[in-house]
């Protein structure tokens, strides 16, 4: 309504009487009431919906508002009826009412949605503000990156993700985009802040990077000498051991050499990194060299790790049963206690024919140890599944 009735004022009428002048002053305090409590709840609902449309407020107040354009024509009609002598008292108290009835309504809508009202009108206001000072707070992080730690990698990237969010910043405030600039001088915030880590750090930087380097060196050969034991190992599975026991580990010895030989060139690359003033990247470079050197590693376990297995079993091959049998048992005597039998029994009971089957490829003249051992540690994790699910359920009410 604001702006849509201004200058609508009327002086009293000469031959008014006292009680329709009365009535008319008081129907006009109503009408300005209804004005200025319309205009508060106008413009915080055009902040919302600006902020949060998805909040749906502008839908929500659009009947209010049809309601308050409503009673405002009346309002004009009714005066000019009393200017041409054709309203009542009784047509103007009417009016009055239907105007603070009007009023109570914007209020009851302002009071439900208060707290997200006053936030966003607040917040709408205030974002100019904010953009100004995002944007002062990264001209000055700028200004303090120029320094002895400017070559460092987190030192440049911080000034690239400043740069790139001041143009965002810059391209939301040209398009009047009030969400984007909010989203932008946070982004903006975001990066100073980030920056301002990365310069508080760097003091330490080169430190860390030179005794990173020195601990991977000593790794390098470590994992080298490990890697000369694979070779053995894989062959003492071929001889001892069906073929099939070894059938995954092909290749293992190729790989974890590549993988050894990376970690060199990425360990050449971080000595460089740190020469040329950039412990960032010389860290980083380190961290990859770290992981490369893990996979060769795990490659290498891979092989010792199946022989030494396969001899375990093989020299005692009752223990891995007898350990999964014990464990079947006491799944069965959980599902009888918790009365869970009939949901879980017959599929437990199915695992003692796995467990069988398991153990009847221990015969012949070359038993598949590797079958062995992967058959019953499926049946030990289905029996673990099975367990799992009968505690969850006996423990719901």
């Amino acid at each position: 309504m604001a702006g849509r009735w201004s200058g609508r004022f009327f002086g009293e009428s000469r031959d008014e009487d006292e009680a329709m002048r009365r009535a008319r002053e008081t129907m006009t305090a109503a009408f300005l009431d209804l004005d200025g409590r319309q205009r508060i709840a106008e413009s915080s609902v055009a902040a919302s919906n600006r902020l949060y449309p998805d909040k749906g407020i502008h839908r929500q107040w659009q009947s209010v508002r049809d309601g308050c354009y409503e009673v405002g024509s009346r309002y004009v009609a009714t005066c000019d009826d009393a200017d041409s002598g054709r309203a009542t008292v009784t047509d103007l108290d009417a009016t009055t009412r239907a105007l603070i009835d009007a009023a109570h309504l914007v209020d009851e809508f302002y009071g439900s949605h208060r707290a997200h009202l006053e936030h966003a009108a607040s917040l709408l206001d205030a974002i100019p503000r904010i953009a100004v000072e995002a944007q002062s707070a990264a001209d000055a992080a700028r200004r303090s990156a120029v320094g002895p730690y400017a070559g460092y990698s987190s030192v440049r990237a911080g000034v690239a993700a400043i740069d790139e969010a001041s143009l965002l910043l810059a391209g939301a405030g040209a398009q009047d985009d009030i969400r984007r600039v909010r989203d932008a001088a946070a982004r903006l915030n975001d990066a100073v802040a980030e920056l301002g880590s990365a310069l508080a750090a760097a003091p330490d930087r080169e430190r860390q990077a030179r005794n990173a380097l020195s601990s991977v060196t000593t790794r390098i050969a470590a994992v080298r000498n490990r890697a000369a034991d694979l070779g053995p190992a894989y062959s003492s599975i071929l001889r001892e051991f069906n073929a099939a026991s070894s059938d995954d580990l092909v290749g293992n010895d190729r790989e974890s050499v590549r993988l050894i030989e990376q970690s060199e060139v990425l360990f050449a690359e971080a000595q460089a990194a740190l020469a040329a003033g950039d412990p960032d990247l010389a860290s980083e470079l380190t961290a990859r060299v770290r992981a490369t050197l893990v996979d060769a590693e795990g490659l290498v376990d891979a092989v010792t790790d199946r022989l030494r297995l396969l001899r375990d079993v093989r020299t005692d091959p009752r223990a891995k049963v007898d350990a999964v049998r014990f464990r079947l048992r006491d799944a069965q005597l959980l599902a009888v206690n918790s009365g869970l039998a009939v949901e879980w029994g017959s599929a437990l009971d199915a695992q003692v024919d796995r467990i069988e089957r398991a153990v009847d490829r221990l015969a012949g003249t070359h038993p598949d140890y590797w079958a062995y051992i992967t058959e019953l540690d499926a049946v030990s994790s289905f029996v673990a599944g099975i367990v799992q699910r009968m505690r969850g359920q006996s423990a719901t009410p």
